[in-house]
């Protein structure tokens, strides 16, 4: 996954270059889909460092800042996985659910500085990631009908949560549901997540 000093090198470049930082999205991250017993602790630590560890600390460097000018904004790309943890990825829930925290938190704390957090709660979106985790789990019924989104779709949400000050995205949207019922949102991934492929017997 590389050095993760990368991720914060080059703001003082980006700012010489090209003016001050108006948008931050936190973006990046790896997802680790098989057992816990499965995954070495150093796979784990790694993720935490990319997916967690990195984009809070990206953002205290940048809101340092964004905050004597009074604008900007943060874009913190979590999960559903933070309000929906799904079985088959210990490291990665409990990394997105630490981000969507700090995220939701941030928010009423850089309202009086002038400062905009918004909180993006993707479902499956197609993409190389996104096939490769589904490809770790059985096919089920409930697989097939899985809502997925798309890339593009994603991105114009987010910045017109940007533009016109939104708190959070929610995508594909019938995922909203997550966040208003989260027992039933519980019990159902514990009911219909298909087992691991790495966990058959």
């Amino acid at each position: 996954m590389g050095n993760p000093e990368v991720a914060f090198s080059w703001l003082d470049d980006a700012e010489k270059a090209m003016g001050p930082i108006d948008v931050l999205v936190n973006n990046a991250g790896v997802q680790i889909v098989k057992g816990v017993l499965d995954t070495t602790w150093e796979e784990g630590e790694r993720l935490l460092v990319l997916d967690l560890h990195t984009p809070l600390r990206l953002t205290q460097l940048v809101l340092k800042r964004m905050v004597p000018r009074k604008t900007g904004t943060i874009v913190d790309i979590a999960s559903m996985a933070a309000l929906g943890p799904t079985p088959g990825m210990f490291f990665y829930n409990a990394a997105k659910a630490g981000l969507a925290a700090a995220s939701e938190g941030l928010r009423a704390e850089m309202k009086p500085h002038g400062i905009h957090i918004v909180t993006v709660y993707p479902g499956p979106v197609a993409s190389d990631m996104e096939s490769a985790g589904r490809a770790a789990y059985e096919e089920t019924a409930a697989t097939k009908y899985t809502p997925t989104g798309t890339a593009d779709v994603l991105a114009k949400l987010i910045a017109t949560a940007v533009t016109k000050k939104r708190a959070r995205v929610m995508y594909p949207r019938l995922y909203a549901l997550s966040r208003h019922f989260p027992n039933a949102t519980r019990w159902a991934l514990d009911a219909l997540t298909p087992p691991l492929k790495s966990l058959k017997p």
